[in-house]
């Protein structure tokens, strides 16, 4: 028969999961989603989510304010047995977790408690984790400390970036919401305390944290630039003798091997070309760059800039702090 599920989320992380519930013998009475934005030159964003609802003929509420009186009352007329949550958007208040038969559940995107906050797959590459995941847990008032449900983990590929980690994490999400959705049906599902102790944030990035700190490990700076696309994007700002600083997006690196680094190096953020690449000193060793976007230009490999802006005679990416 399936339980009668109201399905509450924004971003693409939610997509493959709703649409595994929509396809689902279960009955996704309403789709909660936020109002379309206005972005840059007035464009309106399409929210896939009210496309993908619609589609299947599910009611759809695009509420300001979800925890409105008025809203609520209509939540209540649905008579849901579960609410469905990823990446919605808004805090949601006693009152509207209240309104669910079995409660309210979440999709994030970490292996809780590790990375409870806004942020979680961004902070599982910029902190270096070999490991990431997906949590379903009841929601409580304090932020993403409700009792888990489920849990999928998988590997980090080594060039990984955030964008494309969030993409299969939501792909995962299809199976583990499946089988818990089954178990919360049957009351078989096995609720697990987290441990405070294990507790660790991942608040909003902000827009500067994409500055890089060039004297960091040079596997930490990797792992900057990965985590930070695809926003708020890895940049730094290039001096050159006798050149206008230069803001770039720096898109991809590689460590170098066998680098260790040394009082005498130059200091981090100097730029070399050797072996037919173009090379810039972390705080330990040497970082290839990959692909690099110089402001207002496309993408472009690393050696192609260094010719086009004449780094053989050497340049210097600013760290975070002297950038700042």
């Amino acid at each position: 028969m399936g339980l009668r599920v109201v399905l509450m989320g924004t971003g693409a992380f939610a997509l493959p999961p709703f649409r595994a519930v929509l396809e689902s013998d279960h009955q996704v009475v309403a789709a909660v989603t936020q109002p379309e934005r206005s972005g840059r030159g007035h464009h309106r964003h399409v929210n896939e989510v009210r496309v993908l609802a619609e589609s299947f003929g599910v009611p759809v509420l695009q509420p300001d304010r979800v925890n409105h009186g008025e809203v609520l009352q209509q939540l209540r007329s649905f008579e849901a047995d579960l609410f469905l949550v990823a990446a919605y958007g808004q805090i949601l208040k006693p009152e509207l977790l209240e309104i669910p038969r079995l409660g309210a559940f979440n999709l994030h995107g970490s292996l809780l408690p590790r990375y409870r906050g806004a942020a979680p797959v961004q902070y599982s590459i910029w902190q270096g984790d070999q490991l990431a995941g997906v949590t379903i847990f009841r929601i409580e008032p304090a932020l993403d400390s409700g009792p888990m449900v489920g849990k999928v983990s998988t590997r980090i590929g080594p060039q990984e970036t955030s964008g494309e980690l969030m993409l299969r994490l939501a792909d995962l999400c299809v199976p583990l919401t499946l089988e818990v959705l089954e178990q919360l049906e049957q009351g078989s599902a096995v609720f697990e305390q987290q441990d405070a102790a294990q507790v660790v944030l991942s608040p909003k990035i902000p827009r500067d944290a994409g500055v890089i700190d060039w004297s960091a490990e040079g596997r930490l700076v990797d792992c900057q630039i990965r985590a930070m696309q695809p926003w708020p994007k890895a940049s730094s700002v290039l001096q050159r003798p006798g050149e206008k600083d230069l803001r770039c997006l720096i898109q991809r690196v590689r460590v170098v091997p066998d680098t260790p680094g040394s009082s005498t190096g130059p200091r981090p953020g100097v730029t070399r070309v050797q072996d037919g690449e173009l090379q810039v000193r972390s705080g330990d060793g040497w970082l290839v760059i990959e692909i690099i976007q110089p402001e207002g230009k496309r993408a472009m490999e690393g050696m192609a800039f260094a010719n086009g802006y004449h780094l053989s005679g050497g340049g210097e990416f600013l760290s975070a702090v002297a950038a700042g």
